[in-house]
């Protein structure tokens, strides 16, 4: 979600700088311009004075300036804290038995997929992120795949083993995972 909204907000930026800073370029190149276009010439300004000044006496404008000031500035405060809050789950919380609880670290079990997955055959390395609330985490698995690998058996082993053992020794019912493969840039093989 914090992806997409960025990248649509960099995107707008963008495109208003470029429409903006193209159509002054333009006029202040003096190139002929369309006839609907806001500048016409090479001493326009961008604001004039009657243009600064022309609603200020109508009693609907400082209402609407004011609001639509203060919806960018929520706006910005959104983003400037989702840009603060973690992606990584920090701790995972495993039922000890007791009925109090017991608090496991996030790094902790995301170190122990990524080398249990790592060591699987044909897994160059694996990197592991657990996301989600921590009664409830999702795991997020990039494995680098050797050229010899088979894709099918190295997701198996991961279910299979590493997955299913974090499930168990948290204590979770369910680890749903998104595993993303990526093959090791290697030289091909010549053939005589």
């Amino acid at each position: 979600m914090i992806k997409t909204a960025n990248r649509v907000l960099l995107g707008l930026a963008g495109l208003v700088l470029v429409a903006v800073g193209g159509a002054v370029l333009a006029t202040g190149l003096g190139l002929d311009v369309p006839s609907w276009w806001p500048w016409d010439g090479t001493d326009d300004v961008l604001l004039s004075k009657a243009d600064r000044t022309r609603w200020r006496d109508e009693g609907w404008w400082w209402p609407t300036v004011i609001a639509v000031l203060a919806v960018l500035v929520v706006l910005a405060l959104w983003w400037f804290l989702a840009q603060l809050r973690r992606g990584r789950l920090a701790e995972v919380l495993v039922d000890s038995g007791d009925g109090e609880g017991a608090l496991l670290r996030g790094r902790a079990l995301e170190d122990a997929l990524g080398d249990e997955a790592g060591a699987l055959d044909g897994v160059s390395g694996a990197k592991v992120a657990l996301t989600g609330r921590r009664t409830a985490p999702r795991a997020r698995v990039r494995m680098l795949m050797e050229p010899h690998a088979s894709p099918g058996l190295a997701l198996r082993g991961l279910s299979e083993g590493a997955l299913t053992h974090a499930r168990t020794s948290a204590g979770l019912d369910e680890l749903p995972a998104e595993v993303r493969m990526k093959a090791v840039k290697h030289r091909a093989e010549r053939v005589n």
